[in-house]
C-alpha cells in the first residue's frame, strides 16, 4: 500500500470520547448512536466538504445531532410543512442505498470524506459496488501516481438483534461475512461494545485511508463497560481482557464482538460465578476484525497475545453479532477449533421480545450458560437455565415483554 498523505479531519472534543475511569462497569446506560450523531454534528461543522448519506433513516437511527449543523439536500422548493431542507444540505437523504453509495465514492475518490450509513439489514444492497470498489482500492496501490484516499465509512445500525417491530425482514447481518471473507485485506469490520468504544471507532474512521470501514451498533441504550484508555487500547490490539469480570488462571474464556453479544456474555458469567463459585472465569472483548483475524488491517492481534488473552488450552465460549461461522474461522487461524462453542446469528427472527430474539438464536446468556452447565456435567443446573428460558418464553408469548430483565 502506498504511504498515506495528510487528509483533512476535524479535532473532536477530548470530552466526547467519554471518562477516563468507569467505576461501576455495566451500570450506566448509554446511546452509541447518539454518541456518533454528536461526532457526525463535529464534522460536518468543522469539515465543509463532509457529507453523510442515508436513505431516509437519520433521525431513525438517532444519529439526528447532525442536523444541528445540516440540513438535508433538497433541490426543490421548500414548503413550510417540510422537514429541515437547504440547497447547499450535506445531509443526502435518498431511499436508494446504490445511488447514495456511488455519489458517496465518487466524493471519496475526490479526496474528501463522508460516512454512510443505513439498518444493517438493507447495506447488503450495496455488496457488489462495494467489491468493486475493493478491486479498485487494490489496483490502485499500484499506481504511482494515485494518491491515498479517505476510507469507505459505513455506520449499520437498526440490526438484527433489535427489531422489535420490524421483525424478520430487517435481521440480516450478511455483509459482515462477506466483507470478512475478501483476501484483499482492505476491510475492518467494527464492534464497539458500547458509547465510549463507538467514539473511539468514529475516530479510527476518521483516520483511516485506502480501505473499507463497517461499524456496527445497536440504537437501543446499552451498558458502558469500558474508558476511553481501554478503547484506544483495543485498537491497539484487536481485542482486550475486561478486568471487573475476569479472574486470573480461568476455567472458561467468554469471548464476544458485538455490543448486545458482549452484554449477554458478561451476564453470562455473574450468573455462573454464583452457581459455580469453585470455576473461574474470563471475558475478552473483540472490537475489530479483518481478513482472517481479530483486529484492524494494521493491527491485528499476535499469536502470543492471542494464548495470553486466551490461555491455550481453556474452553472458549463465543458470542458473535453475525453468522457464527464468520467469527470461527477466524478464531481457527489462532486455536484449536474444538476448544470454540461459536454462538451467533442462525437465521431466526420474528417481531418478538429482546430475550426472545437472542433465545430464536441461542445467544442468550442462559444459552451461554447451558454450554458451561454441559461441560461441569451439571445436569441440574441445565434443567434450571432451560426452564427459565421456556418460562420467558410463555410469559413473552402472553404478555408480549420479556420477564427477564434486559439490563
Amino acid at each position: 500500500m502506498k504511504p498515506q498523505i495528510e487528509l483533512s479531519r476535524p479535532t473532536f472534543p477530548l470530552d466526547l470520547f467519554g471518562p477516563t475511569e468507569i467505576k461501576n462497569p455495566g451500570t450506566e446506560y448509554f446511546s452509541s448512536a447518539e454518541k456518533i450523531g454528536q461526532f457526525l454534528k463535529e464534522s460536518l461543522k468543522q469539515d465543509p466538504h463532509f457529507y453523510l448519506f442515508s436513505p431516509d433513516e437519520t433521525t431513525s437511527n438517532k444519529l439526528d445531532a447532525a442536523f444541528d449543523v445540516s440540513a438535508r439536500a433538497w433541490a426543490l422548493p421548500v414548503r413550510e410543512w417540510d422537514l429541515p431542507e437547504a440547497e447547499n444540505g450535506r445531509i443526502v437523504e435518498l431511499l436508494s442505498e446504490n445511488t447514495l453509495f456511488g455519489v458517496m465514492a465518487g466524493h471519496v475518490l475526490s479526496g474528501e470524506p463522508a460516512m454512510m450509513t443505513s439498518y444493517e439489514a438493507f447495506f447488503p444492497i450495496i455488496t457488489s459496488q462495494l467489491l468493486q470498489y475493493l478491486k479498485f482500492l487494490s489496483q490502485s496501490a499500484d499506481v504511482p501516481w494515485r494518491n491515498s484516499v479517505p476510507a469507505i465509512n459505513l455506520l449499520s445500525t437498526s440490526t438484527c438483534w433489535r427489531q422489535d417491530h420490524n421483525g424478520f425482514s430487517h435481521q440480516s447481518p450478511m455483509l459482515i461475512s462477506t466483507l470478512l471473507s475478501q483476501p484483499s485485506n482492505l476491510v475492518n469490520c467494527l464492534f464497539p461494545v458500547d458509547d465510549v468504544a463507538a467514539a473511539a471507532a468514529y475516530d479510527f474512521m476518521c483516520n483511516s485511508q485506502n480501505v473499507v470501514n463497517l461499524t456496527t451498533f445497536n440504537k437501543t441504550n446499552e451498558p458502558r463497560w469500558i474508558d476511553r484508555n481501554h478503547a484506544a487500547f483495543q485498537f491497539d490490539h484487536g481485542a482486550s481482557i475486561f478486568g471487573f469480570i475476569s479472574d486470573d488462571n480461568p476455567d472458561y474464556i467468554f469471548t464476544a464482538a458485538g455490543d448486545i453479544a458482549t452484554r449477554e456474555a458478561i451476564r453470562a458469567i455473574e450468573i455462573l460465578k454464583q452457581d459455580l463459585p469453585e470455576r473461574r472465569f474470563r471475558f475478552v472483548g473483540i472490537n475489530a476484525l479483518s481478513y482472517g483475524a481479530i483486529g484492524t488491517t494494521n493491527a491485528k492481534l499476535s499469536y502470543d497475545l492471542f494464548n495470553e488473552f486466551y490461555t491455550t488450552d481453556r474452553p472458549i465460549i463465543v458470542n458473535f453479532h453475525g453468522y457464527a461461522g464468520a467469527l470461527r474461522n477466524i478464531l481457527s487461524n489462532y486455536t484449536n477449533q474444538y476448544r470454540l462453542s461459536v454462538h451467533g446469528f442462525e437465521e431466526h427472527g420474528s417481531t418478538t421480545t429482546p430475550f426472545e430474539m437472542l433465545r430464536l438464536n441461542h445467544a442468550s446468556r442462559y444459552d451461554l450458560c447451558i454450554d458451561v452447565a454441559y461441560k461441569e456435567h451439571r445436569e441440574d443446573l441445565v434443567a434450571r437455565y432451560s426452564s427459565i428460558i421456556q418460562e420467558n418464553t410463555r410469559h413473552a408469548l402472553e404478555f408480549g415483554e420479556d420477564q427477564i430483565s434486559m439490563l
